[in-house]
């Protein structure tokens, strides 16, 4: 009962609302997930099955579609591994210790979230292309960077190398350092500290930025289609060769090969939600223990 005499509202009923809104704000949700989620990726696939299994398997095992396959899974087999190590690197830097520059290299970080994959993609063109700073040298060295597989990588690390360090920060931070300084007391090495302190509280957030960070590299577009040349059977990866399919009205081919994409992406969805609740509970062990 308060001094006025009139008793507060049950903090329950206070945060409820009625039946109707509730209904409403989900209804909603639905809906716009209805219309932009769920009927493009069903008329992805009934798109690519329209006219039989035979169409759909002569495209996805076409030589170029076949290439397009192998580039995709390349670029994103080196851009994913030079992520999580530099992710790795970043975060325990930028989480365990104190430096000069640290504010600036969370910046830079951030930097691909800021930047149109495009302008990146112009970026290398400016500095490895023929007319660019590197130009020169590299055609005297016969060596060929844009239009060519390692521009495709190198533009495919640039937009995806902030999504490991960008999962591993906030957790190494809400851990602290108690344990490493712990471990180093009782004389362990830092690599010793690393591989069995570390890197074993912070696993499932690890793997959550490397699935986030695979799945951005397979599917990139603006980025890769600036540097490739858009040489079919050579530098078109999988987005780029969709594309090539839609535009030159082979709907059926380019909706198979789009499946595959989207099949990639349900995939990545589902460990996605199994590795996220994992992460969540890592973080909530995390909080209690620094609250304790």
């Amino acid at each position: 009962m308060s001094a006025s005499g009139i008793a507060p509202p049950n903090q329950s009923q206070a945060t409820q609302e009625p039946a109707w809104v509730r209904y409403t704000l989900i209804g909603v949700a639905l809906t716009f997930l209805s219309l932009f989620l769920f009927v493009p990726l069903l008329t992805v696939f009934i798109e690519a099955f329209k006219k039989g299994w035979d169409v759909y398997l002569a495209a996805v095992t076409e030589p170029d579609a076949l290439s397009a396959v192998i580039l995709t899974l390349t670029a994103a087999a080196i851009a994913v591994p030079l992520n999580l190590v530099f992710g790795v690197a970043a975060a325990w830097a930028i989480a365990k210790f104190d430096f000069r520059g640290k504010s600036v290299l969370l910046t830079l970080i951030d930097l691909p979230f800021s930047v149109s994959p495009v302008i990146a993609g112009l970026i290398y063109v400016l500095v490895f292309g023929l007319q660019g700073w590197f130009g020169e040298w590299l055609r005297d060295h016969d060596l060929k960077v844009i239009f060519a597989v390692p521009g495709i990588v190198l533009a495919t690390i640039f937009v995806t190398f902030p999504f490991v360090a960008r999962e591993l920060i906030p957790l190494m931070q809400a851990q602290g350092t108690e344990q490493e300084e712990a471990a180093r007391v009782l004389g362990a090495s830092g690599w010793q500290v690393f591989f069995k302190v570390t890197l074993p509280n912070v696993k499932w957030a690890l793997l959550y930025g490397v699935i986030l960070c695979n799945a951005r590299a397979m599917g990139e577009f603006g980025a890769v289609s600036v540097v490739s040349g858009h040489i079919r059977g050579q530098t078109n990866t999988l987005p780029l060769h969709i594309e090539i399919l839609y535009n030159e009205y082979q709907f059926a081919a380019s909706f198979a090969v789009a499946s595959l994409l989207a099949s990639l992406a349900l995939v990545t969805l589902v460990l996605k939600y199994i590795v996220e609740r994992r992460v969540q509970q890592q973080l909530a062990q995390a909080s209690a223990a620094t609250s304790a």
